[in-house]
């Protein structure tokens, strides 16, 4: 499967591509789903999430199906309350502020508390089974201590990077958990069949390079080093992250994501040609004429050069509105120009 062979930087008969989000809001099939069911609803059903993580594979031809799910249910079982409040995003409770919280907080038994989630990727795996592989993906330490301090979404991360300065031992002692159960997260969906998993820092650039590198780096490292043992391509994506590239590659992921901060060939020569690549196109650019869209593609693939170990993809997800022909249409093109 290409998109296997690209981790692992072996020749492909032309550049895989899949997107992050690649099921969702932009999908009409995904939103006559949800005028009946909630997001939490879906996550928790096998046979709904099935749905749904196929709709963008049968449409769009991408080279791999990631699960559908979200980072913060792990959380639910942790001991915490979520909502999807619309127009606000994700709510949870109670948020953490002291060694209290942190002491209270529940440890993860994935195969107990999330078989739903593992359930949908063994079912997943059939439905898939010599076409292509299947994702699985998990929030990285910080992405997802930053969510339970500031009990939703942040712009400024203001009692996160407080907590981080003021009471280091506590920081340390939430990032550790949540690494801990993270690295059982992942290692439980891949015992259920997924070939690759992804590790997202969605709010990672956020940071300056010295918090990353103590604060940080050594919780998502202890992430991805014991999940890379069992022998399945890492790929570990940080938005923003242009400033820490080294330190995201020190951190670990056989697979190092860049978003469109950077250019591909840059980023590729910071991390080093050791690691295989995936990124890094604008998903506003899908917004623009198809033409714009074709153009910033051969851009992106010159600038990787025909190398092994590329994997195109967005810098981030496919956005709300996003038009389903533009994305059909990227795929196309890039299976077209890259064929051998």
């Amino acid at each position: 499967m290409r998109f296997l062979e690209a981790c692992n930087r072996q020749p492909v008969d032309c550049t895989p591509v899949w997107f992050m989000r690649q099921a969702g809001r932009y999908m009409a099939e995904y939103r006559a789903l949800r005028k009946k069911h909630t997001i939490l609803d879906i996550c928790r059903s096998p046979e709904l999430a099935v749905e749904v993580t196929l709709q963008p594979v049968e449409r769009l031809g991408v080279d791999a199906a990631i699960l559908f799910s979200d980072l913060l249910v792990p959380l639910v079982p942790m001991g915490f309350s979520l909502e999807f409040i619309e127009g606000i995003g994700p709510q949870l409770e109670p948020a953490i502020a002291s060694e209290k919280d942190v002491a209270g907080m529940r440890g993860l038994e994935p195969t107990e508390d999330l078989g739903f989630v593992l359930e949908a990727i063994r079912l997943l795996r059939g439905h898939l089974e010599g076409k292509i592989p299947l994702i699985g993906f998990a929030g990285a330490p910080f992405t997802l201590a930053s969510y339970l301090i500031e009990g939703g979404p942040s712009r400024s991360f203001e009692k996160t990077k407080a907590l981080m300065h003021t009471e280091p031992r506590i920081w340390h002692q939430l990032a550790s958990k949540l690494a801990h159960s993270i690295k059982d997260y992942l290692l439980a969906q891949i015992g259920a069949g997924a070939q690759a998993v992804q590790l997202f820092d969605s709010w990672v650039g956020a940071l300056s390079p010295e918090d990353y590198r103590a604060l940080v780096l050594p919780h998502s490292r202890f992430v991805l080093r014991e999940v890379s043992k069992a022998g399945v391509p890492v790929i570990h994506f940080g938005t923003g992250a242009s400033g820490i590239l080294e330190l995201i590659k020190e951190a670990g992921g056989s697979v190092i994501g860049l978003d469109w901060r950077i250019d591909l060939d840059k980023g590729w020569e910071r991390v080093g040609e050791e690691s295989a690549i995936q990124g890094n196109m604008d998903p506003q650019l899908l917004f623009a004429p198809i033409d714009v869209v074709r153009e910033r593609a051969d851009d992106i693939l010159s600038r990787a050069g025909g190398r092994p170990g590329h994997i195109f993809n967005l810098g981030h997800g496919i956005l709300p509105g996003t038009p389903v022909e533009a994305v059909k249409t990227l795929v196309e093109h890039v299976h077209q120009v890259t064929s051998s």
